[in-house]
């Protein structure tokens, strides 16, 4: 094709004027490296905080596991010496009960071979209420064993294993209430 004197190929006529280009830095461009380590940095923070709270939940849950199983036992040894106490009150009414008989019957010898096994712990309430003559005084207890100085050692130690207890189960439960909040502290890191 020539026109005015001069050639031109078919693809130079087609082709659209060329305008120079210049590639000149928006405001963005110049922040975006800054911005993707802030957002690197912050990500890298969010998977930390993240694991960190999970691994406190489970840690927590931990505790609350022995807690509660500690409680359990407790509650058990509890329970053993509670029963314990009782066969033990048992074996002091029984023998109480034979020495009144032995006594009533005014057979001595009798009342001495149950009084000879009267447990340590139930002679001094048995002491302390027969100085109060219940046989002549209308105002004394009714049997040693509504005596303050009628103690078992053994309900003591229930009861003593039983506040344990308790105490122990708080710990739990405090300890699950902890757990609790680092997993929602998991969930609403991880959203």
């Amino acid at each position: 094709m020539e026109e005015n004197g001069e050639t031109t190929t078919k693809q130079e006529a087609t082709a659209a004027p060329m305008t120079p280009y210049i590639d000149l830095p928006t405001r963005f461009d110049r922040w975006e490296p800054i911005a993707e380590v802030i957002v690197t940095i912050v990500l890298a923070f969010a998977t930390l905080a993240t694991a960190w709270s999970g691994y406190q939940a489970t840690r927590w849950g931990g505790v609350q596991s022995t807690a509660y199983s500690q409680a359990g036992a407790l509650r058990v040894e509890s329970t053993r010496a509670s029963t314990q106490a009782g066969q033990l009150g048992q074996v002091d009414i029984g023998l109480f009960i034979n020495w009144i008989n032995a006594f009533a019957a005014e057979d001595q010898q009798l009342a001495d071979f149950y009084l000879d096994r009267f447990r340590d712990e139930f002679k001094p309430a048995f002491e302390a209420w027969l100085a109060t003559d219940p046989v002549n005084n209308p105002d004394a207890p009714s049997t040693p064993f509504s005596m303050p100085e009628y103690q078992l050692s053994l309900a003591e130690k229930a009861n003593q294993l039983e506040a344990e207890a308790e105490e122990t189960f708080v710990k739990g439960t405090e300890a699950n209430q902890t757990s609790d909040k680092y997993i929602l502290t998991t969930v609403i890191l991880a959203s």
